[in-house]
């Protein structure tokens, strides 16, 4: 049994050092243990100190985000003959010491995907209005992946190879709600240990306020929706138009039956375009379903291609 533990970096020669504090040295049921960093492009000392603190492996290059550095790193990880890669940030923000913790549920088979559940509502730097935001969105991710993740935005995880391969990440944002939507379509199993986060190092560096992280994660769930579930919304969407369509016809037929000739034509008008536009949302879902079920067929071809390529024998 091979564990990679990983860490995404992007000027860490700070807080890299307070990553490996308590990093394990071995694991129970793990013969091979290894590091990695992921160097997306810094412009500091990160890489060196990686090299003093006995790091395994680093992958260097420009700026491409940290979705893109988690999707190099497993596929590193995975050439390297991994079974299990762990994924945990370069701020300090995990608590390296429960990685051992992490992984058992993949060791016992009883899980191919673990996640560290920061237990939100007790970090002291969150804000009442983030803490709320960050619930709603675990449980519209929930709905999309037909999970019960109570933290799904924690990059704290732990994959098995079984799941790697299947999984197929898209976004340079952040891989965290993708790969939950996309585990929980494919019916992977995924567990949460409770954890408890680390002081506050820095600022967030993947957005730059709220409200841009609360953009770029809705547009992320929304894509994922669209890509594992279109009918969901292409459907809401042609309900909606369609009820919207209707009020209007009502109320030209109400005002016909006073005998009100000629009057109120902008209402068969706007309900006309409002039915429309329901029947264009019902064919554009067809569409849609269609190309999930093309994307099905790619994605399976797709992993038996990475068996082929990372084969262990």
């Amino acid at each position: 049994m091979k564990v990679i533990i990983q860490v995404p970096c992007f000027n860490e020669e700070k807080t890299l050092p307070l990553v490996f504090e308590k990093m394990p040295k071995s694991i129970p049921g793990v013969d091979i243990l290894e590091y990695q960093i992921i160097d997306d492009g810094s412009t500091d000392k990160t890489v060196e100190v990686a090299k003093k603190l006995g790091v395994h492996h680093i992958i260097s290059r420009p700026w491409q985000g940290l979705g893109r550095s988690f999707h190099d790193g497993v596929n590193n990880a995975l050439s390297l003959g991994a079974d299990i890669v762990v994924n945990t940030d370069g701020d300090n923000q995990y608590p390296s010491e429960r990685i051992a913790d992490l992984v058992q549920p993949i060791i016992r088979r009883e899980a191919d995907i673990v996640i560290g559940d920061r237990q939100t509502q007790t970090i002291e730097h969150f804000s009442p209005l983030k803490k709320k935001l960050q619930k709603i969105g675990s449980s519209i991710v929930n709905v999309a992946a037909n999970t019960q993740i109570p933290d799904a935005a924690s990059g704290f995880r732990a994959y098995s190879r079984h799941s790697l391969l299947q999984l197929n990440t898209i976004t340079r944002f952040s891989y965290c709600m993708e790969t939950i939507i996309q585990a929980g379509n494919k019916q992977l199993a995924i567990q949460s240990i409770p954890i408890k986060t680390n002081r506050k190092t820095r600022e967030s560096r993947l957005f730059k306020n709220m409200w841009e992280h609360i953009g770029k994660s809705s547009m992320a769930i929304i894509r994922a929706y669209i890509m594992y579930r279109p009918y969901v919304i292409f459907a809401s969407l042609s309900l909606f138009f369609a009820v919207l369509g209707i009020i209007p016809f009502l109320r030209y037929v109400y005002f016909a039956l006073q005998h009100e000739q000629g009057a109120h034509l902008q209402s068969l008008l706007l309900g006309s375009v409002l039915l429309i536009a329901s029947f264009l949302s019902m064919m554009l879902g067809v569409l849609a379903d269609l190309t999930r079920t093309n994307r099905i067929l790619i994605e399976n071809s797709l992993e038996h291609l990475k068996e082929i390529r990372f084969d262990k024998k």
